[in-house]
């Protein structure tokens, strides 16, 4: 039986977007200008492939999924809320009470939405 360890985001720079992930996940991306990738704990990987890259193909277009980070508790969420506008992260849904609790909803550089909140 095999389980996903690697989340990819099509993204323009991976550079740029290893560098806006750093500053989210305090972890360093590893790779190369068309390809980032950054370790995540429990061995998830998170990978940038750029859209550029000579070896890239995809014919899907839009951002139809999330990125979620479910955190401890409401305070926990706050607390990100709160940095992530510091650190001039685009929000695209404010904090909020959910059916399933407090969340709200980030934005990458290339639109990828990245969703906090706790496990409901």
């Amino acid at each position: 039986m095999i389980s996903p360890n690697l989340i990819i985001l099509y993204v323009k720079d991976p550079v740029l977007s290893g560098q806006f992930y750093e500053k989210l996940l305090g972890r360093k991306p590893k790779g190369f200008p068309t390809y980032q990738c950054i370790e995540l704990e429990g061995g998830m990987l998170l990978g940038l492939w750029s859209t550029q890259a000579k070896d890239f193909l995809s014919c899907g277009t839009g951002h139809r999924s999330e990125i979620a980070f479910q955190v401890k508790n409401e305070t926990e969420v706050d607390k990100l809320y709160q940095s992530w506008k510091v650190l001039g992260v685009k929000i695209e849904q404010d904090l909020h009470i959910a059916a399933f609790g407090k969340t709200f909803v980030a934005l990458d550089p290339d639109g990828h939405r990245i969703r906090v909140n706790i496990p409901d």
